[in-house]
């Protein structure tokens, strides 16, 4: 088969128009409508509300192309891998069909349309505002009170239509690739590899799927080359299965957990000995599914790579872009890389989105991130007609053998909080709607992947405890998502009263960097958290009030703007810290803490620890800690986990430390552990060492110390694990609130050498921040603590220019 792409020579214009303007395909109107100058900028100030309602347009797309002689070919067809959403095709205005779905690939037979000349292909897509306004008259579902009414009912990416962290901008486009196929014999459909691991060997199972166009003879050839170069070749029957053993097979393995070793697969569909198609991909080497076992707490939730249950270690991923002409495999590697360099392993793919490209999944193959899989349906109930589970049914077989045979998939799910809130009966209204709840997850997906994909562990919904509404967020089995934190307005100390058996979702929000705000308004007057341009990018209701109710019961006042966002970032990085260390801390019987969440889809106050720009938040730092292969963390008792009143009378409370050290790596570490109680001035009042011996993939917790003598107002306590002489992982605690610790002015200096910048203190410096002009250094380290000592970070990203650093003393 031959694919020729159809990139060239597009146009486009509201159908309400009659001039034409240049169009890139892949791309989306509201991309092309803004690089043409016709469309204000979506982000900035409250342009949103404008840009929305060009939405309530339909809009044309049409491109020229020089055709083929067909006589000798069988067929030749059109393929759209992405058009967003409700769409029809013409070419040479024959009315190809309609497109109702962005999560599915759609393919047209042009055969006796095609003409050996010029060509004109048009695609009109019609307002999606208009037919889920339509679909809502028809069907009356209701939704989160976060999004358009109807959204469900369109196979179009839910956060498109609003979201608590994302914008209304339901934009529309061929936001992929359009392919001109032509087939002389036969095409191959699909190749599906099943791995069965022994000693010392890895047996691969094909299955080829082709269309057969011509009768004849059809031959089957498979190569596969090891990292190494070395090559291994087999001949398939002619219905497409055979097997090839691969000898002392190199493993892939999660990120922390060994290399990443991807063996390269070409499968040739022939006709009569002569090649008519071929299948690439890159697969891994592993076992993977999730490790379910009984035991004195409840049921396991782990994941199991290679025979070994790890830790999962990351967060909830959402699309990159409103506008999705604007994606790139430059930033997404970027966003990636930057989780593995924050020590993540697991990628959860959250339900309201869209399936992710082929490179998300190809960098996730590379870096060792193993993906956790939504399908895409999220905080709704649906209408399960024919035609809606027909439509459903061919999105998740496209999307099934699209991404089936990547290294990084981990399970597939069937959709973000669904049974939770089916149970709930929240949104539900009528009872048919629970009866579809149960068709689409509990039969139609496990029926689909039993056919496409029956080796992927299946899971029915986030949070779940194994389907059918048994207690769907159940802390003794399964996944949850806890918001006591936060929504519940609970202390982050809230966290350690719970003992998940995995977190999927659990978050904090922080303003992202100012340099970030100043690309949706340069208005100083507007820099206010309570600015109405501040709240219209904030799309929780009420939650820039929250960020401050919590930072009353954290920190001082911020006398300004900058300082605002500053503790904010602390408060998100603390909040999310206090759930991963304790998590951590009871390894075994929790095996999972995916924070919500990874990234923004534009410039907005929400839970993400990297913002719309790339630019770290605090909480992505601490994440580097938290998440570190080896980690010492501490449970202490203070002021903020016992919820103290130094008011009431007979005030007094415990004093304690009680440190742990996890090793989420293959290796058993010996480990010394040092700890100290210092005064403000970073001087040792007293020294303690212990050298522990931490298991592969164990907790070890060191004996309970109590402090009641320490002077919760000028004294805390510093400590720090060593592996062969280096320090890997630190930390420090104090035991009053974070407002009344008595800090003395650190006086933070810096200097650059070459790629490193060492900055000092002589005395105990908490949470320092190192800011560049342009606020997008990433560092090997920052947001750390100084004992009166210097500390050199390196230079990963950004330039150092026009430096400026801070620490919660500033926080006045």
């Amino acid at each position: 088969m031959r694919a020729r792409e159809l990139n060239q020579n597009w146009t486009m214009r509201c159908v309400e128009d009659s001039q034409w303007q240049e169009a890139r395909v892949p791309g989306t109107v509201y991309t092309d409508l803004l690089r043409n100058g016709n469309m204000e900028d979506p982000y900035w100030k409250d342009n949103e509300d404008a840009i929305c309602s060009l939405m309530e347009k339909d809009y044309e797309y049409q491109c020229t192309f020089q055709g083929e002689e067909t006589s000798e070919l069988s067929s030749v067809f059109l393929r759209f891998e992405g058009l967003d959403t409700v769409a029809d095709i013409y070419l040479n205005n024959v009315h190809l069909g309609n497109a109702e779905s962005m999560h599915r690939i759609w393919e047209y037979s042009v055969k006796d349309i095609l003409l050996s000349g010029e060509n004109t292909l048009k695609v009109v897509f019609h307002s999606p505002l208009k037919f889920i306004a339509e679909a809502y008259k028809k069907y009356g579902n209701i939704g989160n009170d976060d999004t358009y009414e109807g959204f469900m009912h369109l196979r179009k990416a839910h956060y498109m239509f609003g979201w608590d962290w994302g914008a209304h901008l339901p934009d529309a486009g061929i936001f992929r690739p359009v392919f001109l196929c032509s087939v002389s014999h036969g095409r191959i459909d699909s190749v599906y590899i099943r791995q069965q691991h022994e000693e010392n060997n890895c047996t691969l199972k094909f299955k080829g799927d082709c269309i057969r166009e011509m009768p004849g003879e059809y031959q089957w050839r498979v190569l596969v080359t090891a990292p190494d170069g070395q090559k291994y070749e087999t001949v398939l029957s002619p219905q497409g299965e055979g097997q090839l053993v691969i000898e002392n097979p190199q493993l892939w393995w999660p990120n922390g957990l060994g290399n990443q070793p991807l063996y390269q697969v070409q499968v040739q569909l022939l006709y009569e000995g002569n090649v008519e198609d071929t299948w690439k991909k890159r697969i891994g080497l592993r076992t993977m599914t999730m490790q379910r076992q009984k035991d004195q707490y409840g049921e396991s939730f782990a994941h199991e790579v290679n025979g070994k249950a790890f830790f999962a270690m990351g967060a909830d991923y959402i699309p990159e872009e409103h506008l999705l002409g604007r994606r790139s495999e430059e930033k997404t590697r970027k966003l990636l890389e930057d989780c593995k360099l924050a020590n993540f392993n697991v990628i959860r793919v959250w339900g309201g989105g869209f399936y992710p490209d082929d490179w998300f999944f190809d960098i996730c193959d590379e870096l060792g991130l193993v993906v956790w899989q939504d399908f895409m349906f999220a905080c709704s109930v649906y209408e399960l007609t024919p035609e809606f589970e027909a439509n459903i049914r061919k999105e998740f077989a496209d999307n099934i053998k699209r991404l089936r045979h990547h290294a990084s998939l981990g399970l597939w799910c069937g959709n973000n909080e669904m049974e939770m809130f089916v149970d709930e009966r929240c949104w539900v209204t009528k009872a048919s709607e629970v009866r579809d709840y149960l068709f689409m997850y509990e039969r139609i997906i496990p029926e689909v992947l039993g056919e496409y994909d029956p080796e992927t562990f299946y899971w029915p919904a986030s949070p779940s405890s194994g389907g059918s509404f048994d207690n769907p967020n159940d802390p003794d089995r399964g996944d949850v998502h806890y918001w006591k934190v936060w929504h519940g307005n609970r202390p982050f100390s809230e966290y350690r009263k719970h003992f998940f058996r995995y977190a999927s979702e659990f978050g904090f929000q922080a303003l992202p960097s100012k340099k970030t705000i100043e690309t949706f308004s340069d208005d100083p007057d507007d820099w206010n958290l309570f600015s109405y341009i501040m709240e219209k990018h904030q799309r929780n209701y009420g939650a820039n009030g929250k960020i401050m109710n919590y930072m009353q019961q954290t920190y001082r006042y911020p006398g300004d703007f900058d300082t605002v966002i500053y503790a904010s970032q602390l408060l998100q990085a603390d909040a999310i810290r206090y759930g991963v260390e304790h998590f951590r801390r009871n390894r075994g019987r929790c095996m999972g803490a995916v924070y919500w969440q990874l990234n923004d889809c534009w410039p907005v106050i929400s839970w993400s620890s990297i913002d719309y720009t790339g630019r770290w938040k605090a909480l992505h730092y601490y994440a580097k800690r938290f998440f570190a292969p080896v980690m010492i963390s501490c449970q202490e008792e203070s002021w903020l986990t016992q919820e103290a009143n130094m008011n009431r009378q007979h005030f007094q409370f415990e004093k304690s430390i009680h440190l742990n050290v996890t090793n989420e790596t293959l290796g058993d570490k010996e480990i010394l552990v040092k700890w100290y109680v210092r005064n403000a001035a970073s001087e040792i009042l007293r020294e303690e060492q212990a050298m522990i011996q931490v298991p592969a993939l164990e907790s070890v917790w060191l004996p309970k110390e109590e402090l009641p003598e320490i002077d919760v107002f000028t004294q805390y306590v510093s400590f720090k694990a060593w592996e062969n002489g280096k320090c890997i992982s630190e930390g420090t605690v104090i035991f009053s609130y974070p407002k009344y610790f008595r800090y003395e002015n650190p006086e933070l200096s810096c200097k650059v050498e070459g790629n490193q910048i060492t900055v000092s203190s002589p005395v105990y410096a908490k949470s320092v921040e190192i800011l560049n002009e342009q606020e997008d250094l990433v560092l090997s380290d920052n947001y750390f603590d100084l004992n009166g000592d210097s500390r050199t970070v390196e230079i990963l990203r950004g330039k150092p220019e026009g430096l400026k650093l801070r620490s919660v003393w500033d926080i006045r």
